[in-house]
């Protein structure tokens, strides 16, 4: 799935693109993509529209429009938001947007989770704030806002990075390496971490999420970026997928375990497994 530095890659192309241009129309091929609403209805309220913003919140892609309402998308497993050219591919096309320019924006989608939907001004932050935590790369991530987050909570830190409510953006791939640079095992409990470790993960996080953006996202399978691309943020992996590999830190073999029903790598040398730390019961602080 793409996470955060993918769908930002994908959003720091499109912004020269799209804003100021204007949707002459739009044509929702698969029902899904825009469901519950159908799709005469979003094309409708597409058409004629002047993209005044592309931004991000985490995996989301938001068009800013001129009618005051906002055009979300998520690409899901694989989805991908493409300008269209003459190479592209349109075996799994969903959805399109024709510019006012000619050119056009493609959402494919092999597996068909991804959507899209029109939201109205007045209902975006709420559509969010059950959805997304904060956003990591705004300065928004602190060892004491993370201090809050975790207080209490014995799911495992892969767990933990992996729910959208509390971190946004952070996903399989990056939450592996995110744990790897901070030097935390995934299946420590996530509320057993010291100041010194919360400090640690707070930089990992972000320097796995840059790391991802500087080389244009991780191209594992069906991720491509708004031209079509790949990333190459897959031949920079510490721990992603090295399973039975040398650590690049230690020397010891990469392993893998699965958490939350997702593929986990780590190394089980340099990676420390935190205990849950032990509540002071009321009689000791009396």
């Amino acid at each position: 799935m793409p996470e955060l530095p993918e769908v930002e890659t994908i959003r720091r192309q499109l912004e020269p693109e799209v804003v100021g241009r204007t949707i002459a129309g739009a044509t929702i091929r698969d029902e899904r993509w825009s469901r519950p609403r159908p799709p005469a209805e979003v094309e409708a309220a597409l058409a004629g529209r002047r993209i005044d913003a592309a931004r991000r919140r985490g995996k989301y892609l938001i068009f800013d429009l001129d009618s005051g309402t906002h055009l979300v998308m998520h690409l899901r497993m694989t989805g991908n938001l493409v300008i269209r050219s003459e190479d592209s591919d349109d075996r799994f096309l969903r959805a399109e947007l024709r510019l006012d320019d000619g050119s056009e924006l493609w959402f494919t989608d092999a597996r068909r989770f991804g959507h899209g939907e029109v939201i109205e001004k007045a209902d975006l932050d709420d559509y969010f704030e059950s959805r997304l935590g904060i956003e990591p790369l705004s300065g928004e991530l602190t060892p004491e806002v993370l201090a809050d987050r975790v207080a209490g909570r014995t799911a495992p830190l892969k767990s933990f990075l992996l729910n959208q409510a509390h971190i946004a953006g952070v996903g399989n791939i990056y939450a592996d390496e995110a744990l790897f640079r901070a030097r935390l095992h995934p299946l420590s409990p996530a509320g057993s971490m010291k100041p010194e470790h919360l400090e640690d993960l707070c930089e990992g996080i972000v320097e796995a999420l840059e790391a991802g953006l500087a080389h244009g996202g991780s191209s594992i399978d069906d991720y491509r970026d708004a031209r079509g691309e790949r990333g190459s943020m897959q031949n920079e992996f510490l721990v992603h997928t090295r399973e039975g590999q040398e650590c690049m830190r230690c020397g010891q073999i990469i392993s893998r375990v699965v958490v939350g029903g997702r593929s986990t790598y780590f190394c089980p040398a340099c990676q420390r497994r935190l205990r849950r730390r032990p509540r002071r019961s009321r009689k000791m602080t009396r």
